[in-house]
């Protein structure tokens, strides 16, 4: 049986360069004990911020849904303690006798009505802007990019003026379509960079195919943009549900408010009536639609985040 002699001419050893790899754990690929420990010291400290951060998000969450299930007295007196009973006629008191089930209906309305005409129009204008060279597209894309720039508190008082002034002040449309213009330009910035790491091939064999633009907007390019859809859907979701400015301004009729001036609302009546179990309840109303839908799309969410580093 021939062997292979690892030694170079006449028995001299190997060259220096022909060292051996660092020994490797069993079952695993990486280098044994004592090789890079600034790396986990690293990832040790990284680790500890995260899960002190998920602790002071997750904690007062935990602390306001267990209260909203507390009466009034069990409150102060054991504030940490968990409640001895489930009173759930707070929950039910917060929905009929504080009006949550009115502010409830006007905000999935609002939100509702205004995130369709949000993605709609948002999509529509980022597949022009990325996929068409025409004078002035350059212009029109940073238009949109200033318009995140611009406060919305400094449009306020003329904002108040042009809805009075065309009947939608105090109405549910005339909020719906503020909403609209206030969420357009992150979404046209964020959908317009999605749309110009989708292949062109696609869309240029549907053209050759007999499809028009619509069509192949609507039926080819809309549907591989879901990632990035769904993602900028949620982002804007919960800035709209949790909006409370705009609605302040342009909505003061009792009987539009939307959920967080119904919650301003029912806070400041406790100086009176001292419904605090009610309160807790009401809030975590208003907050359990937030925390399931992004309990839902969290994958979306990063997947939309992360599709458009990669071709």
């Amino acid at each position: 049986m021939k062997t292979t002699d690892t030694t170079g001419p006449a028995g001299t050893p190997p060259p220096d360069d022909a060292v051996a790899p660092p020994p490797v754990v069993a079952g695993t690929d990486a280098p044994a004990p004592g090789g890079n420990k600034s790396g986990g010291v690293i990832n040790a400290f990284s680790h500890g911020v995260l899960v002190i951060w998920a602790v002071l998000v997750v904690l007062p969450l935990l602390w306001a849904v267990m209260t909203s299930f507390k009466d009034d007295k069990s409150i102060f007196t054991t504030p940490w303690s968990l409640p001895d009973t489930l009173h759930f006629e707070n929950w039910s008191r917060a929905w009929t006798q504080a009006h949550m089930s009115d502010y409830f209906l006007n905000t999935v309305l609002v939100v509702g009505g205004s995130l369709i005409g949000t993605m709609l129009l948002s999509s529509m204008a980022a597949y022009v802007l990325a996929r068409f060279e025409f004078p002035g597209n350059r212009f029109i894309y940073y238009l949109f990019i200033g318009g995140m720039s611009f406060p919305v508190i400094l449009a306020l008082v003329p904002l108040f003026y042009v809805m009075d002034n065309l009947g939608l002040l105090n109405s549910i449309h005339g909020l719906i379509l503020v909403y609209i213009a206030y969420s357009l330009p992150f979404s046209v910035f964020f959908l317009t960079a999605f749309f110009r790491t989708l292949p062109t091939s696609v869309a240029e064999a549907a053209i050759i195919d007999g499809a028009s633009h619509t069509r192949t907007f609507f039926q080819v390019m809309l549907p591989m943009a879901k990632p990035g859809l769904i993602s900028v859907g949620i982002f804007n979701f919960l800035g709209q549900w949790n909006q409370y400015l705009l609605p302040t301004v342009l909505n003061t009729e009792p009987e539009n408010r939307v959920l967080t001036q119904g919650l301003v609302a029912l806070a400041n009546s406790q100086g009176y009536k001292g419904d605090w179990s009610g309160l807790f309840a009401g809030l975590v109303m208003a907050m359990l639609p937030v925390l399931g839908a992004y309990i839902v799309f969290q994958r979306q969410v990063v997947a939309g985040l992360t599709a458009g580093a990669l071709k």
